[in-house]
């Protein structure tokens, strides 16, 4: 069977399912449309939970910035899974235990301010559009290659099908959607893995495969990695580079941390269950859930770039290297996508693949003028891995399957929480109190589909891989939303004026700085300083200043609650019986 029409099978059966339990489970109330009545198992949250928070960045790409990377990229691990402990520990079942629906919603109540809640609703909307731009540009990518279609066209399509389960099922629809696509994402991410494990270590378990022998050479398969690496100019693989430097993988593993505790698409998650000892108990399963993945990820990137590398220099590196009329199939189908390129530099028909900043000595004997692989977009390695590793046809359409699953199960939790803050934030608590429980219902689907339409607008022009759109997204949620929420349940006498300046200057201090060497990616070049390490204050990357700015958030708010009065005695009662772990065990809460 053609592989296009097995990719249309695994792609279009798993649509159908999404669509079908939307259907299924179509919210019929406002309780429904934001947390599916309270009444999700704990397991299943888990499992949605998990899809929600393992987005496009996390099956896309993060395996490929690790496998060019290396070491210097096991940031993403240890911050994304490092904040989701956080979040679990010192949030989530308080926030539950709260009682309300949306971030904006707990802060504007507990700082007792429709400002607060104001300026909530804006450091939600700033953050989600962000992050929910590497999903449709992860949704663009993977459908460009398994569908044939340019990526508009696979955009469009991606924007389709979350708008048909996403307004009509809203957080009840969305939740039992998610937890199929944690299957199909799960599935389709580890049986590639345990393919390639075994034929390059013998091992099925990539985690230990990772460690294991390289069954061609006979030496653990990341000093074989190494090797080879340096060998073609380039840095070791399990070694820290430039600019790469501890106080950067600090600050960008706590901006990741912390953001990550901040984030309002997985928060929400947490209102669901029926009790505060749920949260709890779904935390734990998502955490389990996810490790599935993450465990995985270091051996997919490490593994699929000895697999290139060996592709290309089937003989060694210092033997003739792979001719163009020869490259393999999957080579051929990238290219076509544009997201892959060669250029023959030197006209001698074959691939040659050094480090331009740094050739070897020996490639000028083969007449090298430069690297002649021009192209390699980081996002493509995952899904292009079962090719990579000739793996059966089925194999590849279950992961374009999974590609697909991760990026929209994170975009509908994100489309999710814009319309909420939307409707009941802006609208309900805002603008119009008195508005109806079907008026608000028809106001939350009204404003999700605006808000798939700009994301897709959005998607078609993005400022870099998933993973680093991604990572602005969560210093944005580290220097805005997490110090307002950490500080509204652990500081009881954090008063309104404190909360809000807080939240002012950390967002406004890390959008800055993004875009003073980044600038705005709707015009390419208006950045104000070149985006390179001499250039950037005391050495810290934009991807890294959110820690920064939520310290900035910290001091404000400390600064200007010292000048303007502790919060008053009820609110602080309020807050006191939000920590006291009275109900957790068993009482069903607000």
């Amino acid at each position: 069977m053609d592989q296009f029409v097995i990719n249309l099978i695994f792609v279009g059966a798993s649509f159908a399912l999404y669509i079908g339990i939307a259907i299924w489970a179509r919210a019929g109330s406002t309780s429904d449309f934001y947390a599916a009545s309270r009444g999700v198992n704990p397991i299943v949250n888990g499992a949605a939970t998990a899809a929600d928070w393992m987005s496009a960045a996390s099956f896309i790409s993060m395996a490929g910035l690790i496998a060019f990377v290396g070491y210097g990229n096991s940031t993403f691990l240890m911050g994304w899974t490092g904040g989701y402990v956080i979040l679990a520990l010192l949030l989530a079942p308080y926030l539950r235990k709260f009682g309300r629906f949306t971030v904006p919603d707990f802060i504007g109540d507990r700082f007792y301010s429709q400002t607060a809640r104001l300026v909530a609703v804006i450091s939600l909307l700033v953050m989600s559009i962000t992050y929910v731009i590497g999903q449709m540009t992860g949704a663009g990518v993977a459908f460009s290659r398994f569908l044939e279609v340019d990526n508009t066209t696979g955009l469009l399509i991606a924007a389709a099908v979350v708008f048909i389960y996403a307004v009509l099922g809203g957080m009840k629809g969305i939740t039992y959607t998610q937890l199929a696509q944690y299957c199909v994402l799960i599935v389709a991410y580890t049986i590639p893995a345990v393919f390639i494990s075994l034929q390059l270590t013998g091992n099925p378990l990539p985690q230990l495969g990772l460690f294991s022998t390289h069954t061609e050479s006979g030496q653990p398969l990341l000093q074989t990695l190494n090797e080879v690496l340096v060998e073609l100019g380039f840095n070791d693989y399990t070694g820290m580079h430039a600019p790469q430097n501890t106080l950067n993988m600090v600050l960008f593993t706590l901006s990741l941390m912390i953001g990550t505790a901040g984030l309002p698409h997985v928060i929400i998650r947490f209102f669901t269950v029926p009790k505060v000892a749920d949260a709890r108990t779904s935390a734990g399963w998502a955490l389990v859930f996810i490790a599935l993945l993450y465990t995985v990820a270091p051996a997919v990137g490490a593994m699929a770039r000895l697999n290139i590398i060996t592709t290309i220099y089937p003989d060694g590196v210092r033997e003739q290297p792979l001719a163009y009329d020869e490259r393999p199939d999957w080579m051929h189908n990238w290219e076509q996508t544009g997201l892959l390129a060669f250029e023959d530099k030197n006209g001698d028909g074959f691939i040659q693949y050094y480090n331009d900043a740094n050739p070897p000595e020996f490639a000028e004997e083969l007449g090298w003028e430069g690297n002649e692989m021009v192209t390699f977009n980081q996002d493509i390695l995952v899904l292009a891995n079962p090719e990579i590793a000739q793996l059966p046809g089925w194999v590849i359409g279950l992961i374009a399957a999974g590609g697909l699953a991760a990026a929209l199960s994170t975009a509908a939790g994100l489309l999710l929480a814009i319309s909420s803050a939307v409707s009941h934030d802006l609208i309900k608590n805002m603008i119009n109190p008195g508005i109806s429980e079907k008026g608000e219902l028809l106001a939350a689907r009204i404003s999700m589909a605006f808000a798939i339409a700009l994301a897709t607008y959005l998607g078609l022009n993005p400022p870099g891989f998933a993973a680093q759109v991604v990572a602005l997204a969560f210093g944005l949620a580290a220097s805005s939303l997490f110090p307002a929420l950490m500080m509204g349940i652990f500081s009881k006498k954090m008063n309104s004026a404190g909360a809000i300046a807080g939240m002012i200057v950390g967002l406004g201090s890390t959008l800055l700085y993004i875009f003073t060497y980044l600038g705005w990616f709707f015009f390419p070049g208006t950045n104000m300083l070149p985006n390179t390490p001499e250039y950037w204050l005391f050495g810290i990357s934009p991807l890294s200043f959110g820690a920064v700015g939520a310290a900035l958030n910290f001091a404000a708010a400390y600064i200007v609650n010292k000048a303007t009065g502790d919060a008053p005695a009820e609110i602080q009662e309020l807050v006191e019986g939000i920590r006291v772990p009275k109900g957790a065990a068993g009482a069903v809460d607000h």
